[in-house]
């Protein structure tokens, strides 16, 4: 049957929340369902395990924290990333540090969930972000699932995880629909990613909806580039166990990063691939601008994210 990517992640919240009592959900709307994450979660689960929240996000954020700390799940949705500015001390400074501060005494098994974003056509600079990086820069776990079979099962892995997990759902990645079987739905390991397409000339590294753009680039250049695409899933921990093994092979390496240039995911994979395995070329990058805002007007947003046509320009270079 088919299943889109946000109604992976609906049918994972509703099996886990039927499966495991303590986990319930918060947010804005979430009642009524605003971003199409919650549909039909309320009528199914109740008032006490669908929370609407009041317009205070670090308010509320720290109120997971503590049922957390009692021994619940929740699941919290800010349905817009830039609202993850407004609370990341209350995750990386509070949240995070718990179980690290108390020799893990402490455990705050909180989920949180962004289901859109990057950019969505016309959403402008305040709308716009996709700032995994951060999250994975101070240690948070951290994941962007590119498949409606990796949104179910990395959502259900994140909501069972001891630690607090932010799972980043791109804007793009919203629609894709892939033929699945139900039954064979199952969690997915954090940190371990998966081959998303092989190849032997040059290893991709892609996340999210980005993923999706990189399979349909190496299959355009299939027969004169062979383009392996890695899907890390996860982006901190991060699989250098699963990249080292597809470098062995290509031993060059290029990254697609829907994040900004300095100080981010593909530096990161980068330096660590540098410092890790042997490559026969310099590694390259695609990425947002340093400091990127994306504006309003359509050209100029798409102007300003990675593309297919960049990724297919810049492999064309590589082996020019």
């Amino acid at each position: 049957m088919k299943l889109s990517y946000l109604k992976a992640l609906n049918r994972a919240l509703g099996d886990e929340m039927a499966g495991d009592e303590r986990v319930f959900l918060m947010g804005e709307d979430i009642r009524v369902a605003a971003s199409n994450l919650t549909a039909g979660l309320h009528a199914r689960f109740g008032d006490d395990r669908v929370l609407d929240t009041p317009l205070s996000e670090q308010a509320f954020t720290n109120f997971a924290t503590g049922a957390a700390l009692a021994g619940l799940r929740p699941v919290v949705e800010f349905q817009i990333p830039s609202l993850l500015f407004l609370v990341f001390e209350q995750i990386a400074n509070q949240a995070h540090k718990f179980s690290l501060m108390t020799g893990g005494q402490c455990r705050v098994p909180v989920t949180y969930v962004v289901p859109g974003s990057g950019s969505r056509t016309g959403w402008a600079g305040q709308h716009s972000d996709h700032p995994y990086s951060l999250f994975a820069h101070v240690g948070v776990k951290t994941v962007v699932p590119a498949t409606p079979s990796d949104a179910y099962g990395l959502l259900l892995s994140a909501i069972r995880d001891d630690d607090p997990v932010v799972l980043f759902a791109p804007a793009a990645a919203l629609p894709v629909r892939d033929d699945l079987d139900f039954a064979l739905l199952a969690p997915v390991p954090l940190g371990v990613g998966r081959i998303a397409r092989a190849g032997s000339d040059v290893t991709v590294v892609a996340l999210g909806h980005l993923v999706n753009d990189a399979v349909a680039v190496a299959d355009e250049l299939a027969g004169r580039i062979s383009v392996e695409v890695f899907d890390p899933r996860t982006v901190y921990p991060f699989d250098w166990s699963g990249l080292g093994e597809s470098l062995a092979k290509t031993r060059r390496l290029v990254v697609i990063d829907d994040s900004n240039r300095s100080c981010g995911f593909a530096a990161e994979v980068i330096a660590g691939a540098v410092e890790r395995f042997r490559l026969d070329t310099p590694p390259r990058r695609i990425t947002r601008p340093d400091g990127a805002v994306l504006p309003f007007a359509q050209a100029l947003d798409r102007a300003v994210q990675p593309s297919r046509e960049d990724l297919l320009s810049l492999l064309l270079e590589v082996f020019g």
